[in-house]
């Protein structure tokens, strides 16, 4: 009976030790030099292995699965936004599958401004500039966070795209992303999983330990898009047009829905200014600008407050709706 408890333990034992070793840990990362960051990503939920309980760290890294791994990691998503028609990735990434398992993670990197490119395929590899950029931008959407003014010599600096540069200038200032002893950053070499699980774990301590810039208030700026007024149309008895119409001091101006909030019974449309373009010319000619959204019947349209707005609520129209 003894030696029959003695065999059951060291059964246990080894049992409990496989488990912790498959819960806790993949199979083929004990010589990476980033096992313990993707070991603390994997207990996080943010990456996981294959059937085989590998990760895979040699392998590229791609689209579908750097986009996933980066919406999960910072907890981006859309919940602010309410769609009258539900959003698919096609309607911004033609080449990618509405019913895929990452579509969900690209629409939300889409409205996010992980800045991913339109033309992007699922399988495409990522670059180390590609990833450097959507990571930094994931970053900063967690808040407004101050870099040191300097400039990192990057050897190789002539391959790098040059809208990434400033997001790989702040990798490299904080830390997240290094250079060779040659002060190589090699730009368009395709990104290891391993390697973009270090820079992903060390940008999420450094939102984790840095503050972020305390707002200071300020004079509101005057706006230039005056006389902001409400109409709503009916579209059907469950849909409403609603259009924003302002004063714009000439046509260079335009008008966008920012966001639409939902409370107790209104639907709350915040508008912003599109600026003219700086390279043309146009005639100090006061011009009506508009912008429209659709939101459901049952709710009160109202514009959010802004300084063109503060004095009260805008005039609402309802012409297609008068009794």
């Amino acid at each position: 009976m003894k030696i029959k408890a003695v065999l059951l333990l060291a059964v246990s034992m080894l049992l409990v030790f496989t488990l912790g070793q498959t819960v806790f840990a993949f199979s083929d990362t004990s010589k990476d030099p980033n096992k313990s960051k993707i070991e603390a990503l994997e207990k996080q939920g943010v990456i996981k292995g294959d059937k085989g309980n590998k990760f895979n760290s040699n392998g590229k890294l791609t689209y579908a699965a750097g986009v996933s791994m980066l919406v999960k990691a910072f907890h981006l998503n859309i919940d602010n936004i309410r769609f009258i028609k539900e959003p698919k990735v096609s309607d911004y990434y033609p080449n990618l599958k509405d019913n895929a398992w990452y579509a969900d993670a690209f629409i939300i990197a889409q409205y996010n401004g992980l800045e991913v490119p339109k033309n992007v395929k699922a399988n495409d590899e990522m670059t180390r500039e590609q990833f450097a950029h959507h990571l930094f931008k994931a970053i900063v959407k967690q808040g407004d966070f101050a870099f040191i003014e300097l400039y990192m010599t990057i050897n190789d600096e002539k391959n790098v795209n040059k809208d990434y540069m400033d997001s790989i200038q702040k990798l490299l200032i904080s830390k997240i992303a290094t250079l060779d002893k040659k002060n190589n950053f090699y730009p368009k070499q395709k990104i290891t999983r391993g390697v973009a699980a270090g820079w992903l774990y060390d940008g999420l301590e450094f939102v984790k330990n840095t503050p972020t810039i305390p707002e200071v208030p300020s004079e509101p700026a005057p706006q230039p898009i005056q006389d902001l007024k409400l109409t709503v149309t009916s579209v059907n008895k469950d849909i409403n047009k609603v259009t924003v119409t302002g004063q714009a001091p000439n046509p260079g101006y335009g008008l966008r829905i920012a966001a639409i909030s939902f409370v107790d019974g209104k639907a709350v449309i915040k508008v912003e200014t599109v600026q003219p373009d700086p390279n043309k010319m146009y005639p100090q000619v006061i011009t009506e600008v508009s912008a429209s959204t659709y939101v459901d019947a049952a709710l009160k349209p109202v514009l959010a407050p802004t300084e063109a707005t503060a004095s009260g609520d805008a005039a609402v129209s309802s012409p297609a709706l008068a009794s």
